[in-house]
């Protein structure tokens, strides 16, 4: 017999929700480990925030809604990031995955100098970015990473982050970047600014995670050649731009399921 769902029936058990007025269970790392009552409330209810990276998929594949979508999956890996922005034809920088033995030829062949190296799984905060300007440096790269990560320099002085939460831009603002330095990232000594934010760029923001099923999602993206691009995906963002502006995440979300 198919199990009728309780589509008001919403159960988080990550604590993004910690402010809301849904129940947080908890992630325990077997099945086993939550009383058989409750498995079975999990299993009907309508929907399911936060598992964790160990139930999420398994809940997908046993027909639960989860929330936030394609969040763990994603998460960190901008390979895969990658591969999902050129399927959905998302402007993006060209980038290049690399394997194996004499990456440096291979990349020297379909780069030029100077381009942007990256460490392509669980880098974050501006670490793990490199700006490749000669063979030297690319060998040093190559010597500690492989796959190697390697995409266009796009000249830019600073980027957006767009904090984009249930096809809702709930935060933006600008990352410029310390002198010397390429990276825009505040972790990294990048400034923040709020002013100015165009809504075309919002606009591309929201269409990219919508086109992506990203449900929580902080975009990077950076205007260049007279459009919008989007640098990267970032599931788990800094709270310095949430801070400085007054606002709590926690209870922006809560109010998107506590309207």
């Amino acid at each position: 017999m198919e199990m009728k769902r309780v589509p008001a029936n919403i159960i988080s058990f990550g604590k993004r929700l910690r402010k809301s007025s849904i129940r947080c269970v908890g992630v325990k790392p077997n099945w086993s480990d939550y009383p058989g009552d409750l498995q079975q409330e999990i299993l009907l209810a309508g929907k399911v925030c936060y598992p964790g990276p160990v139930y999420s998929e398994i809940f997908q594949a046993a027909g639960i809604c989860v929330f936030p979508r394609n969040y763990y999956l994603f998460m960190g890996d901008k390979i895969a990031q990658t591969d999902l922005f050129n399927l959905l034809e998302i402007s993006h920088p060209r980038t290049g995955i690399y394997y194996g033995r004499a990456m440096s030829k291979r990349i020297e062949n379909d780069f030029s100098y100077p381009f942007i190296a990256k460490t392509p799984i669980a880098s974050s905060q501006g670490k793990g970015v490199f700006l490749v300007r000669g063979p030297e440096e690319l060998s040093q790269y190559l010597g500690t990473h492989n796959p190697a990560y390697i995409q266009e320099y796009l000249p830019i002085e600073r980027d957006l982050r767009v904090v984009v939460i249930c096809e809702k831009p709930v935060h933006a603002y600008w990352r410029i970047h310390r002198e010397g330095d390429f990276r825009n990232n505040v972790s990294q000594g990048g400034t923040i600014v709020f002013e100015g934010i165009p809504a075309a760029a919002l606009d591309f923001a929201v269409e990219t995670a919508r086109r992506c099923g990203f449900d929580e999602v902080g975009l990077d993206i950076c205007e260049h050649a007279g459009k919008y691009w989007v640098l990267e995906a970032n599931m788990v963002f800094g709270q310095e731009g949430f801070r400085k502006k007054g606002l709590d995440i926690h209870e922006i979300i809560a109010k998107l399921f506590d309207p």
